[in-house]
């Protein structure tokens, strides 16, 4: 079984920065996702759906949503399993449980399948 483990999240005001952080691991699997899968990261504000961030294919290849293109940035480091997701210039409707994903595809991370999931962490921006 393969678990995915967020971390970095909490408060920032208005303008700032963030990083996130996401370790995969779990016997054997986790490798090949470092080594073959898309992994990414999606955002749950309260009261709303769930929606996509910022994914990044196995070979590094980012793909940024436009509602935070121009701020967030995705990377991979495959050798320590994670994958880390920068947020700079902050804006309060980016408020949210911040979940990790990891998939058989990139497009399968962006659309939210039945993938690997982690429990979330929680980024408060304030003004």
């Amino acid at each position: 079984q393969v678990q995915l483990v967020e971390s970095g999240g909490g408060s920032v005001q208005v303008g700032g920065s963030l990083t996130l952080s996401c370790t995969a691991s779990g016997r054997g699997t986790s490798e090949e996702i470092f080594t073959t899968w898309g992994m990414g990261w999606h955002r749950q504000a309260p009261g709303r759906e769930r929606e996509f961030v910022a994914g990044i294919r196995w070979s590094g290849d980012p793909y940024i949503a436009d509602s935070v293109k121009g701020r967030f940035n995705i990377s991979r480091d495959n050798a320590n399993n994670t994958v880390i997701l920068q947020m700079d210039k902050v804006a309060v409707e980016y408020t949210g449980l911040y979940y990790c994903a990891a998939d058989r595809s990139l497009s399968a991370v962006l659309l939210g399948g039945k993938g690997y999931w982690g429990e979330g962490t929680m980024v408060t921006v304030s003004s």
